[in-house]
């Protein structure tokens, strides 16, 4: 047989994936995927990666869509193969990345009768994806061939439109399954080559009396802040300070806001405010009336517990993807429209104001968290903060900077201070999750050279087989393996104060030399033994090629001690402000 139906009515899905920008595919190795997967490997715009692990390869897809803010297919055979993505998806709903799921599945007289590698593909990702649909069997009338394509556009278009998120369709394929590529015009013709439907995602606005209302509540308010977590328009940064600076209110900027690092004004972002919130005088003495927030809620756990405190306090969400990140169960207005949008409407409409006693207040606090975090930076020991403050100055511009959950999230939110290098920091913060992070970072570095994921041992063992893209795909990646054998969030915790089950339940120690499995995938292994040597490492990563994994070995229990020292720190050191003061 020629397989020409099968042929053609796979080439018109691919070839309209291309046409509607979706020019990136991480495939996994599979027979019932075989006509997608060669199909997609043979069109000449299409860039298919390969990776053998459907759960890493779906990871990896995840962290190329957020490095390019574009959707990414990812494609795997039918049975578990598919299930096996279902971890990246989940990350992918909730932190709105765009990932087209393309699972290859039995024909249908083959489900429920005990073929081998079928299952129940159909909805197999729930509600975590936002678009499902069951492609119909191949066929290459003229009917077919233009639904297929409307189903490639349509999962591209659906995959954006805000919020952004995973779409699935499920492809049942009879045998054979070989395409045949000598078929003339496997694209289709010129007149074929036409979009089938012209892709054009917008953003939502606010029209002139929604603005003027806003504008209303926001002028009657004198002592605000400004919230911004997880946020990836570079361009935000210069709209928000000039919402700021008109307002006089502070910005407090999660590192994974994109405010913390590049060339827009920052005396008004605050990166200190996870300490200073911790203390319970400066919280009390400092009662915002209004809190407007953008973004995903950030990190800091102390930042969350303040904004619930605040019951008096108008608090405005914008959301200009028109989801619901609200937490704290605190919201008084929810609003939909395009971030920079919202900052650009309301800065226009309201006059500079001339009291900065609010916002002085806030930096002088600030201020003072900067100069502990500047006395840390003086730590002699292999502290896991300092690895922040060190990469800070070393990491050149431009770079991605992606960081693991857990301890290394939280440590970047204390110790990675405003700067003017354009560093892009990422996170997996949709689900939070400790898998997956290896691999996401190998899809980032696959779009940027200068990639540095810093992640925690458990983490990095989580995803050993993660390193294996660096291998097949030449790609460069600096990692900083911060090992302090276990888990290391868990001592800040009270169930640290469980000795007599904490360790084997919590603590998990696993006492890997992970040198041998770095090696194993042709990588370089530095453990450092201080921060000379890290110095040396990190540089030494960036100009050479290939996988760079630096290890700095760190005590989890003079971790919690540097952390809580600093705090109290912090906590002494404001009271004596606010004495001062009164």
């Amino acid at each position: 047989m020629n397989n020409q139906a099968l042929t053609r009515y796979v080439a018109s899905f691919v070839d309209e994936l291309v046409q509607v920008g979706v020019t990136e595919a991480v495939v996994s190795p599979g027979s019932r995927s075989t006509p997608m997967a060669i199909l997609m490997a043979e069109h000449p715009k299409m860039n298919v990666t390969i990776n053998i692990d459907e759960r890493s390869s779906a990871f990896y897809a995840l962290g190329v869509a957020k490095a390019t803010k574009k959707p990414v297919a990812i494609l795997c055979t039918s049975g578990t193969a598919a299930a096996n993505f279902f971890p990246a998806i989940v990350e992918a709903y909730y932190s709105r990345v765009p990932l087209i799921v393309l699972t290859a599945d039995r024909p249908h007289e083959l489900r429920d009768v005990g073929a081998p590698q079928a299952i129940d593909q159909n909805k197999l990702y729930g509600n975590h994806a936002k678009w499902f649909v069951e492609m119909g069997l191949p066929e290459e009338s003229e009917q077919m061939l233009s639904y297929v394509r409307t189903m490639a556009g349509r999962a591209a278009g659906t995959a954006l439109t805000a919020p952004a998120g995973p779409v699935h369709l499920n492809f049942p394929f009879r045998e054979p399954l070989v395409p045949n590529l000598e078929l003339d015009h496997l694209w289709g013709t010129n007149k074929d080559l036409q979009k089938t439907v012209n892709l054009v995602v917008g953003k939502p606005k606010m029209d002139e009396e929604q603005a003027r209302l806003i504008c209303d509540v926001v002028s009657n308010k004198k002592k605000g802040i400004i919230v911004c977590g997880s946020h990836y328009d570079a361009e935000f940064g210069y709209a928000v300070a000039n919402f700021a600076e008109a307002l006089q209110f502070p910005i407090l900027a999660d590192p994974l806001s994109q405010l913390r690092s590049g060339h827009h004004s920052k005396s008004y972002i605050l990166d200190g405010y996870d300490a200073f919130l911790r203390d319970d005088s400066f919280c009390e003495t400092y009662s915002p009336d209004i809190i407007i927030r953008f973004g995903a809620m950030p990190v800091s756990k102390a930042l969350l517990q303040y904004t619930q405190k605040q019951k008096n306090a108008t608090q405005i969400i914008v959301d200009g993807d028109g989801g619901w990140r609200d937490p704290t169960l605190s919201a008084t207005d929810m609003v939909y429209c395009d971030e920079i949008e919202f900052c650009n409407m309301i800065s226009g409409r309201t006059e500079k104001r001339s009291d900065t006693s609010w916002v002085n207040s806030w930096i002088k606090v600030n201020n003072i968290v900067k100069e502990n975090v500047n006395m840390v930076h003086k730590e002699e020991s292999l502290f896991e903060g300092k690895v922040f403050t060190e990469l800070q100055e070393i990491l050149p511009v431009g770079s991605s900077l992606f960081v693991g959950n857990s301890m290394p999230i939280r440590d970047l939110d204390t110790f990675f201070m405003n700067n003017e290098k354009s560093i892009h920091v990422l996170g997996n913060r949709g689900a939070n999750g400790i898998d997956g992070l290896v691999s996401t970072a190998m899809g980032i570095s696959s779009q940027n050279e200068k990639t540095v994921l810093v992640i925690g041992d458990l983490s990095f063992y989580h995803d050993l087989n993660g390193l294996l893209a660096a291998k097949h795909h030449q790609l460069n990646i600096t990692i900083v393996l911060i090992n302090n054998d276990g888990g290391g969030i868990f001592s800040f915790l009270p169930q640290s104060h469980e000795e007599k089950h904490f360790e084997t339940l919590f603590g998990t120690p696993i006492g890997l030399d992970y040198e041998h499995a770095v090696k194993m995938y042709g990588g370089k292994f530095t453990s450092v033994k201080d921060w000379v040597e890290f110095r040396a490492a990190i540089v030494a990563s960036f100009n050479g090629q290939g996988l760079h994994v630096v290890e700095v070995k760190t005590d989890r229990q003079e971790n919690v001690m540097i952390h809580r020292k600093m705090w109290n720190n912090v906590s002494q050191e404001i009271k004596e402000l606010l004495k001062k003061e009164q």
